[in-house]
């Protein structure tokens, strides 16, 4: 488990390698076109969205810059920024394991989202649902229930679940575009999955 202080090590290098580069042209490139500006970076994370104050990197909730912004989150946006290719999604799905060096993190991902997925949507479809339309999920015809999210403008990602019952357990899973590997690295992309799955959780109260 990573500690805080890796976590401010990782903002650090982050930020010095994202501050030589060129603002606009940075987002529109992760997808931010609408946003663009020379000092302030406007990004849309979960149902948060935040400013940016540039070159250094400070983030601010939009709505109230009093509440604090996760450093979990910022360095996950941060390396979101510094990927070094955008490739547009392609529409083929594959599991995390087909995504190159996750192998060494699955235990993880699955700890970290695929089994909080199971244990609180297994049977709370309409929960699920509730918690989706406030992501602005796009709901798919696989499973009992799926939704189709995109935490970035460059990055889908789709849940699924199979409702439980008295003779099976429930059954979850998470997919993503082929692409995904190009932009976060596996570490990244459990993290991801989990802050997805557990702001569901949150809105679905």
């Amino acid at each position: 488990m990573a500690r805080i202080d890796d976590y401010v090590q990782a903002r650090k290098i982050a930020v010095e390698s994202l501050a030589k580069t060129d603002f606009i042209q940075l987002q529109q490139r992760a997808g931010f076109t609408k946003n663009s500006g020379a000092t302030t970076m406007i990004v849309p994370f979960l149902n948060r969205v935040f400013r940016i104050e540039l070159p250094s990197f400070e983030f601010k909730d939009s709505e109230d810059e009093s509440k604090e912004v996760p450093i979990q989150e910022q360095v996950l946006i941060l390396h979101y920024l510094k990927a070094e290719a955008f490739p547009t999604p392609t529409g083929r799905w594959v599991s995390y394991r087909e995504i190159p060096g996750a192998t060494f993190y699955y235990s993880a991902f699955l700890s970290r989202a695929v089994d909080p997925l199971k244990q609180v949507f297994g049977k709370n479809i309409q929960g699920l649902k509730k918690a989706a339309e406030k992501l602005r999920g796009k709901q798919s015809d696989t499973g009992d229930a799926a939704y189709e999210f995109y935490p970035f403008p460059k990055i889908p990602l789709m849940l699924t679940i199979w409702e439980g019952d008295d003779d099976f357990p429930p059954e979850a899973n998470i997919v993503f575009d082929e692409t995904i590997g190009a932009i976060l690295s596996p570490e990244d992309i459990a993290w991801m999955s989990g802050m997805l799955v557990y702001r569901l959780m949150a809105l679905s109260r």
